[in-house]
């Protein structure tokens, strides 16, 4: 019993941590979405299949359109 209560500081940390790496992650594809959505495009659909891709694939997607679209082109303008 009294290893578990030695235990227990730990595990709230744990928590903490694992907490606020999901609510960054959140944060980051909420940014990616709302970034995809003000980017200019070469066209609509290219728009629409970015977008379906970050909402799907949630955090993985929004990496994959961070270093795709927006580390590649930081001025918001694809192709033009």
């Amino acid at each position: 019993m009294a290893s578990q209560l030695a235990l227990l500081p730990f595990l709230i940390i744990f928590i903490l941590i694992i907490a606020i790496i999901i609510i960054l992650a959140i944060i980051f594809w909420i940014w990616m979405i709302v970034d995809c959505a003000q980017r200019k495009f070469k066209n609509e659909t290219e728009k629409i299949v970015w977008i379906i891709v970050i909402t799907l694939a949630s955090w993985i997607g929004s990496l994959i359109y961070y270093f795709v679209i927006k580390v590649a082109n930081p001025k918001g303008i694809s192709n033009p």
